[in-house]
């Protein structure tokens, strides 16, 4: 492991099958690229302009409700629609197909300010079982296929909007990342019995290298595979297929998870730490998926501080993804924090 830890390699990611290139001794280099500029911006319980806020009317002059825990509703710009008039396309090398979906927008509170990082875990426990109750109303419209639970946090992730929220994407067709996903889960429970993710948690227990916070039902780890500087995984100690499959305590301990690592995130660099985050589940095409094992990842962007961040271009849009430090050597930083925190 020294020898990896300190020389250029490259490493695989078991779920999809992607490499990605180490490159340890680059955190030696001179940084003069660009910063970002750090705006403090005043914390507000709640904001008049605000298109999310409790009250206050959207651009489409829908008013929100009085709401005071979450509030869900079907996104006024939606990328998915109910109804599409396009057909399936072919002519030559050029096909196309209709894609029909819903986009529904999740405030986490009315509170203004408030992020996952800053919510009691009794309010993200209320985050979880609207996740939950939106993939289960959702899963059974006969034309859905796939339900991805995700959050962009901060304007550097493309945030349009600063009150705390999340997006929900069903859709008629399976993305690419489930497609890979549920191939592996499959190839590796017919041969070994087990989940891909529960091995794979086995070895990382064995080592104690990545985790970086751990409880009754859930493990935080930084992935051997890692990509983004500091991104991490909640993997459920149990091998299931979506989140519907959780007991009363593992929704809690799974709050708790969410609660640590962003809270950890937002100590790193003493800022709002900005991420997207998702929740990988398997298809709900109405088939069992035995293999799968749902899991939630943090994809971070701040490299160095809270003013630099990680770029993916040259190499990482034309050849594969690149990082310049090990996901060991992130683990650490982070454990450091949890455990201050204990």
């Amino acid at each position: 492991m020294k020898d990896i830890i300190r020389h250029t390699h490259i490493r695989k990611n078991i779920l999809t099958g992607a490499q990605v290139l180490v490159s340890p001794h680059r955190t030696k280099r001179p940084w003069q690229g660009k910063t970002e500029t750090i705006t403090k911006e005043e914390k507000v319980g709640y904001d008049k302009k605000c298109y999310l806020c409790p009250g206050n009317s959207r651009i489409n002059k829908d008013k929100n409700p009085l709401y005071t825990d979450t509030f869900v509703f079907t996104n006024d710009f939606g990328a998915l629609t109910p109804d599409s008039s396009s057909k399936k396309y072919k002519k030559g090398l050029f096909e196309a197909n209709q894609e029909r979906g819903i986009c529904k927008v999740i405030c986490f509170s009315p509170n203004h300010s408030l992020t996952l990082s800053q919510l009691p875990v009794e309010a993200i426990e209320k985050v979880i079982t609207t996740w939950q109750s939106e993939y289960e109303n959702l899963s059974e419209i006969s034309y859905i296929n796939s339900i991805q639970i995700f959050e962009n946090k901060g304007e550097i992730m493309g945030c349009s909007n600063p009150h705390p929220h999340g997006q929900i994407w069903a859709q008629e067709s399976i993305p690419n990342e489930i497609l890979k996903k549920t191939a592996n889960f499959s190839q590796h429970f017919r041969k070994h019995k087990n989940t891909l993710l529960e091995a794979y948690l086995t070895q990382e227990q064995q080592e104690q290298e990545r985790i970086v916070y751990e409880n009754d039902h859930f493990i935080v780890v930084v992935p051997f595979w890692a990509v983004w500087p500091f991104e991490t995984m909640i993997i459920p100690k149990r091998g299931k297929e979506n989140i519907m499959l959780m007991s009363k305590g593992e929704i809690s301990s799974f709050a708790k998870a969410i609660q640590t690592i962003t809270s950890v995130y937002d100590q790193l660099f003493g800022v709002q730490f900005p991420y997207s985050s998702g929740i990988h589940q398997a298809p709900v095409t109405g088939k069992s998926f035995m293999g799968w094992h749902w899991h939630m990842i943090f994809y971070p962007p701040l490299l160095r501080s809270a003013s630099v961040k990680k770029f993916m271009v040259g190499y990482e849009m034309f050849a594969m993804a690149q990082r310049d430090f090990t996901a060991e050597t992130a683990a650490i930083q982070l454990r450091e924090l949890v455990n201050k925190q204990k």
